[in-house]
């Protein structure tokens, strides 16, 4: 189910935002088209549905326990996200059959929810919420430690944490996407890591994925410009092992490591300002 935003109109940038995106572009930059700067009314919808977003993580946050099952998890998201006016974006996205992804362990993203998958004492587990709310998108997800981890897993969890907040602290007004995945991939490798490539962030807002794509890896000074106005997650997955997956055949969804090691993942949806980024995914 898809809901149009009330309100459409494209922001109208300054003249001096206009002056600096043609001065880009005449130098063979990638700069952003029009309708990917948000007017201040789309970032505040905007906002609005990562309120909702964030309260069905909150949620998840203090029910999650071992034994629970990731259908209960769907349940739970499905349930607070329409009894707050919102509608789960996953929800029947391209096929996708729930509203929420659950992913455990070597799976990096797109976990399906299922009765069959119980949480268990040393999981980690992503649970990745998007919410539409009057038309406006909004993205995050957060991992959970299932009672006691091990010392590898949990280690795994906060340096995937540090990368988004790397990367978000690289996300400069007038600087480059490739300059965010350029920071997470030190971080990452720096710390015996690797980063996913086969998938990214994105701009969001009026559409679940809009432009840019936001990869975690690259190089400093490449990929589209970032303007005031961009709303956009970052969203590093990160892998003890190997980075390259696999998609599982059987439902055409599930992401897993091709190495079978553990996976983590940390996502937020911003919003570029003349500063630099700030959170609509608290």
């Amino acid at each position: 189910m898809k809901i149009e935003p009330k309100e459409r109109a494209a922001s109208l940038p300054s003249t001096e935002v206009e002056r600096r995106i043609a001065w880009y572009r005449q130098r063979g930059h990638e700069v952003p088209s029009r309708r990917l700067l948000k007017s201040p009314e789309q970032i505040e919808g905007i906002r609005r549905s990562g309120v909702v977003n964030t309260g069905v993580l909150d949620l998840i946050a203090s029910e999650i326990r071992p034994g629970m099952s990731t259908a209960e998890i769907d349940r739970l998201v499905y349930d607070y996200t329409v009894s707050h006016g919102a509608v789960p974006a996953p929800l029947n996205y391209e096929g996708f059959p729930r509203s929420v992804c659950t992913s455990i362990n070597e799976v990096v993203c797109h976990g399906i929810p299922s009765e069959k998958d119980i949480l268990r004492e040393g999981d980690i587990v992503n649970v990745d919420v998007s919410t539409i709310l009057d038309g406006y998108y909004s993205d995050a997800s957060r991992m959970f430690l299932i009672g006691e981890v091990s010392d590898e897993k949990r280690r795994l969890v906060e340096v995937t944490r540090e990368c988004l907040r790397i990367g978000a602290e690289a996300a400069k007004p007038y600087g480059f996407v490739g300059d965010i995945g350029a920071a997470i991939q030190h971080h990452a490798e720096k710390n015996g890591y690797s980063v996913v490539r086969d998938l990214c962030g994105h701009g969001v807002g009026l559409a679940f994925h809009e432009e840019p794509e936001v990869a975690h890896y690259g190089h400093r000074g490449t990929g589209m410009l970032l303007v005031p106005g961009m709303v956009f997650t970052i969203e590093p997955m990160i892998n003890q092992g190997d980075w390259r997956v696999k998609i599982d055949a059987r439902d055409g969804w599930t992401v897993r490591t091709r190495d079978g090691l553990p996976s983590a993942q940390w996502e937020h949806t911003f919003v570029m300002t003349e500063q630099g980024v700030k959170v609509l995914t608290h």
